[in-house]
């Protein structure tokens, strides 16, 4: 195992995982410029030109940032993390994720095209009754197909490694890719069948209408895992990556390995509680769901654990003394940790919304509020983007053949502070306004001159400063990228992958067990949905040809 942490990722898996990065880093171009006009929008000082509507670039905002940024930046980082620790991918391997790539990049192209043509102005959500031209949902279908085949390289290099290495636990970053992958594969189940089954014959006119709830619960059954499918990947490198770049050891690696099956088990079988203001869905299997939404918060505080664990321990060895003295000792002019750490930070407040969301009570005062918006972008847009920021500055230039330099370093450090800075304006204007009852997915233009919108005017200001600091960090992300598959000097960067503290327990093998595990979380959502899906289904309407739609 020590011998793949040593060496570099192979050039031919590194072209496969930055071809899926330059598509991340275009969406994050084209979806930053959206967020930027909409909240210029929402400030009510300027008007978007040549007929454009808000919901087509609000749409377009929530589609490339939050499904195509995220799924194509995560399989690529995880193709080169099990390439990296695993061993080098296959032929096979290897050529099962080029297809998953060039599926993902069509459908991606057939939807954003759509999208464009104002087509399929259906918000990030595409609730029915809302309804997109046939190709975006087809297009939809083939990005999920696509990262289909790119976790099946995943599962496949899994399994081998297992079959030549019988007895041992799997390398780290390999264990944590396969939890994610697997947590995808079986949450995206829903959204494919709300697409195939739903969405997509009732674009195509096969049937007259749908099951509004059935549609809307087959989304939140994988809107809800999603966001821990974006929030994985950065637990990948606050649990292995961070530790070996400020030179110290992961506290535990059965700790990480235990919340990652945790997150596996929970994070799937609690989709009500996005659904807690509509009916037809009984209260006591929102309940059921909202306390297993707050079982989530146990595999979080483990992490914040097991990561504030590893920085004392190294700041003790390094001689820090009293209670915040290992902070003064953390490499903070280095951007592979400052970056990701901001991220870290954000999310304290963010998981404090979190809970807020997921309550029964609370829930009552801010769904539907752009409170909702400004925790999403908490999580997502802050703890997890710049945490991904701060893998790129290492995992680009390893995998060309160059280096991140001084300069680089530098900007990155500046990008980050610009970012935060962009985010406290925005998303906390966004909570503020959100109390005071201002609409999710609102130009608000409809309000007019009411009281109670003008009450909300200073936080829409707010966002529209926030939302232009964020597109600065957005250009200088851009540029840096570019700096670092293009034109930063040759050389060899590191792909830090940290080992567990000396003094940690042995791992035991019971964490490979996936019949297992597997089998626990088909038993949760089982327990979770079924007897709900089947009043939905038994009580459906009656549609005009004489059967039930869903």
């Amino acid at each position: 195992m020590k011998s793949n942490v040593m060496k570099m990722v192979d050039r031919r898996d590194g072209k496969l995982a930055m071809a899926h990065f330059y598509v991340a880093f275009i969406a994050l171009a084209i979806g930053g410029l959206a967020g930027l006009l909409q909240t210029l929008v929402r400030s009510g000082k300027f008007v978007l030109p040549a007929g454009i509507g808000y919901y087509q670039i609000l749409t377009v905002h929530g589609v490339v940032l939050g499904l195509v940024l995220t799924t194509f930046f995560i399989m690529g980082f995880q193709l080169a993390a099990v390439s990296k620790t695993a061993g080098t991918l296959t032929k096979r391997q290897r050529t099962i994720a080029w297809i998953g790539f060039w599926l993902m990049t069509i459908g991606t192209l057939m939807a954003a095209t759509m999208i464009l043509l104002n087509k399929a102005s259906v918000l990030y959500t595409f609730y029915a009754p809302l309804q997109a031209h046939a190709l975006y949902y087809i297009g939809l279908t083939l990005v999920i197909v696509g990262s289909w085949f790119d976790g099946a390289a995943i599962v496949i290099a899994y399994i081998a490694w297992r079959k030549a290495n019988p007895g041992q636990p799997s390398p780290l970053l390999t264990f944590m890719s396969l939890v994610n992958t697997l947590l995808w594969i079986v949450a995206t189940i829903g959204v494919a069948a709300t697409v195939l089954l739903q969405l997509l014959p009732w674009s195509l006119g096969l049937v007259d209408r749908v099951d509004v709830l059935v549609s809307r619960t087959l989304f939140w059954y994988f809107g809800h895992p999603l966001v821990y499918f974006w929030l994985l990947p950065a637990y990948m490198a606050w649990y292995v990556v961070i530790p070996k770049v400020i030179g110290g050891k992961i506290f535990s690696d059965s700790l990480a390995r235990m919340s990652f099956i945790l997150f596996l088990l929970f994070s799937i079988p609690v989709g009500f509680h996005h659904q807690l203001t509509e009916p037809g869905i009984d209260p006591a299997w929102k309940f059921l769901q909202v306390i297993l939404t707050f079982l989530v918060v146990i595999p979080s505080l483990m992490t914040a654990f097991s990561l504030f664990a590893t920085f004392e321990s190294y700041g003790r060895s390094k001689g820090a003394k009293g209670l915040f003295g290992w902070l003064k000792v953390l490499p903070w002019n280095d951007a592979r940790f400052t970056v990701p750490f901001i991220g870290m930070l954000s999310f304290i407040p963010a998981g404090a919304g979190g809970m807020v969301n997921a309550s029964h009570q609370l829930n009552q005062v801010i769904h539907n509020t752009i409170w909702v918006t400004g925790h999403f972008h908490l999580t997502l847009a802050t703890a997890v983007i710049l945490t991904f920021f701060g893998i790129t500055y290492w995992l680009v230039p390893h995998l060309t053949g160059r280096t991140l330099t001084k300069a680089m370093n530098k900007l990155a450090i500046i990008q980050a502070v610009f970012w935060a800075t962009g985010m406290t304006f925005m998303s906390g204007a966004m909570h503020a306004a959100g109390l005071l009852g201002a609409p999710r997915r609102s130009s608000f233009s409809e309000y007019g001159g009411a009281a109670q919108a003008a009450e909300w005017i200073p936080y829409q200001v707010a966002q529209a400063i926030g939302g232009s600091i964020l597109f600065i960090g957005i250009i200088l992300m851009v540029y840096i990228f570019i700096n670092l598959a293009f034109f930063a000097p040759k050389g060899e960067e590191e792909f830090p992958v940290g080992e567990a503290a000396d003094e940690a327990e042995k791992t035991p093998m019971v964490f490979e067990n996936w019949k297992l595990w597997l089998g626990i979380t088909v038993i949760l959502i089982l327990f979770a949905y079924t007897i709900p899906f089947i009043d939905m289904i038994e009580n459906a309407p009656i549609g005009s040809k004489g059967y039930k739609l869903w």
